[in-house]
């Protein structure tokens, strides 16, 4: 087997002197809930294209609605629901705005904040760690970097 000059994890992702195994954990977890509110804001921007696409194909629905000779519901579509808010006072594009600039930036910044003030900074602290008691040390494909 061959064995490499740097086998553990790049500078970036050591971890600083004084830093415990408890604060290793803990911006492990607030990294985890911020990767699952960015799957959340992903779900968002979904719903937010998909409510848009839908009111535009409505578009259609209601001309072939007239064709159909049911101009009465062709009428309720056209007034009652294109362009509707989807919820009070709000389009979906709204609520990605509300949400972008209030929680996610908040959530966003306080990640930002604990890995500067506990930890320099570093990223994956937690992750790091694990590849380190995962992997076969000198072995190829489980090197430490690249």
């Amino acid at each position: 087997m061959t064995t490499f000059a740097n086998d553990g994890p790049g500078e970036a992702h050591r971890r600083p002197a004084g830093v415990s195994d408890k604060t290793v954990e803990a911006l492990g977890k607030l990294s985890e809930a911020l990767e699952t509110v960015e799957r959340a804001r992903g779900r968002l921007y979904d719903l937010h294209q998909l409510i848009g696409h839908a009111d535009l194909m409505l578009d259609d629905a209601v001309s072939l609605l007239r064709e159909a000779g049911h101009p009465d519901l062709a009428e309720r579509v056209e007034s009652e629901l294109i362009g509707r808010n989807v919820v009070d006072g709000r389009w979906t594009f709204q609520l990605v705005e509300e949400f972008d600039d209030g929680y996610y930036a908040l959530f966003r910044e306080l990640d930002r904040t604990a890995r500067e003030r506990l930890a320099g900074g570093r990223r994956h602290l937690y992750e790091a760690q694990m590849k380190e008691r995962r992997r076969t040390h000198g072995r190829p494909g489980h090197e430490a970097t690249p």
